[in-house]
């Protein structure tokens, strides 16, 4: 897939194992999967540091192999769920990072233009997240009300 604002290509990456059901070594059942990641969850972790705790530490290599489930639908069971998908968040993140920097430096037009290209972004994130009914139809990414967003 190539890159969205550049005109160079992406950079290729490993193909998972086609699996149906967790490797043998694999020794987690899906409670316990479930168990850990409520208890990560509750401390603070993000949801893909949740799969990267499990798959260094405690050796499941797809929570979704183990409980039929991936991790935000485990949490979604439990009524855990976060208002936002991760990956918007962290676009929400960056971008008030940059505004903030812009406010300080007016003559930073580099930043402007990453700015720019993030948030639209953004925008093109909120248009699947709205089609896919994760996000309400009504929701809009204000810039000046995004930092009201991100409490968790």
């Amino acid at each position: 897939m190539a890159k969205m604002h550049t005109r160079k290509k992406g950079q290729a990456g490993s193909t998972r194992p086609l699996r149906t059901e967790p490797p043998a070594w694999s020794t987690m059942n899906e409670e316990e999967v479930t168990n850990v990641v409520m208890d990560l969850w509750k401390q603070g972790i993000t949801t893909s540091e949740i799969g990267m705790i499990l798959r260094d530490k405690y050796g499941v290599p797809d929570v979704k192999l183990v409980t039929d489930k991936k991790i935000t639908g485990i949490l979604k069971e439990k009524d855990e769920a976060p208002a936002l998908p991760e990956d918007l968040y962290n676009l929400l993140v960056k971008a008030i990072g940059m505004r903030k920097h812009i406010r300080d430096n007016h003559k930073d037009v580099h930043n402007k233009r990453s700015l720019q290209n993030t948030e639209s972004k953004i925008r093109r994130l909120v248009k699947y997240y709205q089609s896919t009914k994760v996000l309400p139809g009504d929701w809009k990414y204000k810039p000046e009300t995004a930092e009201m967003l991100l409490t968790r």
